[in-house]
């Protein structure tokens, strides 16, 4: 199954594909897969919490939003 990328591959890709030449066991396989996705979690609540900051929203902010509605009013 041959897939054309259009982006090549970084290092730390490669890196990882060596690493996992030969199959895992599923159970070990669903390990890595979410541990690699709880780390992207946590990064994306960094990346959210310094926007967050940058921009002060608060959590009164957000509940306003909460419970506000979005509809527009029909003519």
């Amino acid at each position: 199954m041959a897939t054309v990328l259009d982006t090549p591959l970084n290092e730390q890709q490669i890196m990882m594909l060596r690493l996992l030449q030969k199959p895992l066991p599923e159970a070990d396989f669903i390990r890595i897969r979410r541990l690699a996705v709880e780390l992207l979690g946590k990064q994306l609540d960094e990346l959210v919490g310094d926007w967050e900051d940058k921009n002060n929203i608060t959590e009164d902010y957000y509940e306003n939003l909460s419970k506000g509605h979005f509809r527009s009013k029909k003519n």
